[in-house]
């Protein structure tokens, strides 16, 4: 879509929600109350969902927009944009998409940086971007706001950049949810040697935005490394998803450093806690994020999310969710391509 207006967002466009998890839900009601946004289909997974209207599947009143699970029947819409939000990225589905001329906005890591794809991945996407000149556009809370779009805004001040860390806590003490704390994260077990498979997972997520920063900074990294480690509990302690015996992981640590000369020019570092009383003793922050700037105008910022932990579950989503939301008219407006943070302008929203 071609736009008249130097605005994007002053314009009207037809979106799709791909899939309806707790991300994907709360874009679903941000789509419905959007005021320049018109949802015009949503597609889903669960059999369970297929049929039901929009409006029920997020909480709001009925819309007449009824979900899905046939993909013929979304790309027959012929929508400006779809908000791609699955568990797993289907590059065939994507493909389709953009073939047929409808823009992607996703929360899914794997655009970020087109450098870093896989080469093979890259040339089929860009094809279709080609074939249906149209764009498709990588974003979130993290990666995407706090390791692009905040670090381009602090490094504005800055002449000489010694290093930028950017610390995310995450305090999981109220997070009801065994199945993700204990089995998969592997909270309340001895202590071992980090899962190789999650420190890979990491590293493909936030190095690729990393890189992206340190493209735009004039400072390309020469490696992205990841390290884990663990701190374990003092004493027994009880938390929303279980118990925490003492000498049990508690805690967990992941950094991502974009290295340049030697040293970690970018770092991004994943705080996981269960609870304060901790061994060794890590100073842990409140949920939310933490930015330390060394450089020739240095600066220390904190941003908590200033929200109770039981309600955590309920909004965070939306951190997430609502960056996809306003980008949408950008990526629309958007040159064909896989575009970065850096190709597309100032995400500003349209309130409602």
């Amino acid at each position: 879509m071609v736009l008249e207006s130097t605005n994007p967002s002053a314009g009207k466009y037809s979106v799709v929600q791909w899939a309806t998890g707790n991300i994907g839900t709360r874009a679903l009601r941000a789509i419905i109350e959007h005021p320049n946004l018109t949802l015009a289909g949503v597609y889903v997974h669960g059999p369970d969902k297929v049929g039901r209207d929009a409006g029920e599947l997020c909480g709001l009143d009925p819309t007449g927009v009824r979900a899905t699970n046939d993909i013929e029947s979304i790309i027959d819409l012929d929508a400006d944009c779809v908000l791609y939000m699955p568990r797993e990225l289907d590059v065939d589905e994507v493909c389709r998409l953009l073939t047929a001329g409808t823009n992607v906005v996703t929360t899914r890591g794997e655009f970020h940086r087109p450098d870093s794809m896989d080469p093979r991945i890259r040339a089929e996407v860009e094809q279709a971007c080609a074939l249906g000149d149209t764009s498709i556009h990588s974003t979130g809370s993290s990666p995407g706001f706090i390791t692009e779009a905040v670090p381009l805004v602090l490094s504005s001040i800055q002449r000489h950049l010694e290093s930028l860390t950017i610390d995310e806590y995450a305090d999981l003490s109220q997070r009801d949810s065994p199945g993700i704390l204990f089995d998969v994260m592997g909270f309340g077990h001895p202590p071992t040697e980090f899962d190789e498979h999650r420190l890979a997972h990491l590293q493909g997520n936030f190095g690729p935005s990393l890189q992206l920063l340190a493209d735009a900074l004039g400072l390309p990294l020469d490696s992205v490394e990841v390290d884990g480690e663990f701190a374990t509990a003092r004493q027994r302690t009880h938390i929303a998803a279980g118990t925490l015996d003492a000498g049990s992981v508690a805690a967990q640590r992941i950094t991502v450093s974009g290295m340049r000369n030697g040293r970690a020019l970018l770092r991004f570092r994943a705080n996981w806690y269960c609870t304060t009383d901790l061994d060794p003793a890590w100073t842990v922050r409140d949920t939310g994020w933490h930015v330390s700037v060394e450089g020739d105008a240095p600066l220390d910022i904190d941003m908590r999310f200033s929200i109770p932990l039981e309600r955590m579950s309920e909004v965070s989503p939306g951190y997430t969710a609502h960056r996809a939301v306003n980008a949408v008219p950008y990526v629309c407006a958007a040159l064909s391509g896989i575009r970065t943070t850096l190709d597309l302008p100032q995400i500003i929203p349209v309130l409602s």
